[in-house]
């Protein structure tokens, strides 16, 4: 499944959704948790972001080990490593994306007033301060993860 898309590597088509989105859903969730004013513009693209970035960087992953099993099993080296070092990256991406996606939609929760009330957080002030500083943390992991991601894998073919 993760192999070739219309006779090319996967894993080479596949990981600019990776490398795109993940930069957007960090800048797009910095954005609602510190600009309060943006939150009603920019809160579908934090919902759609959060869902579509784990699916592609878990499917990134998964064609990135689909091609090293079919053309760099054998690899020695130099190359080895290269491909070792890119591939090192891939669970902490997936898993501080997952960890940005999650805080991130509870924060666009938390920041939609309940019914009952107009104009406050659903859970308070001090809940939204701690999804806010846990979501800016959380993006700037994710962009540090994605940087290296890219950088290894650009190196390990470019090199």
């Amino acid at each position: 499944m993760f192999d070739q898309i219309l006779g090319l590597p996967a894993h080479a088509l596949i990981i600019h959704f990776a490398v795109v989105l993940t930069p957007l859903l960090a800048a797009v969730a910095v954005a609602y948790a510190l600009l309060p004013r943006w939150r009603a513009n920019v809160a579908w693209a934090v919902v759609l972001l959060a869902l579509a970035v784990p699916a592609a960087v878990f499917a990134a992953r998964q064609s990135g080990e689909s091609l090293k099993a079919a053309r760099f099993s054998t690899a020695e080296g130099e190359m080895a490593a290269r491909i070792s070092t890119h591939q090192s990256f891939a669970t902490p991406l997936l898993m501080s994306v997952l960890g940005l996606s999650v805080a991130a939609l509870l924060l666009v929760y938390a920041t939609r007033p309940a019914r009952d009330s107009v104009g406050r957080d659903r859970f308070g002030r001090a809940v939204t301060v701690i999804l806010s500083v846990l979501t800016v943390a959380l993006a700037a992991v994710s962009g540090y993860f994605v940087f290296q991601a890219g950088d290894s894998g650009a190196r390990a073919v470019w090199s």
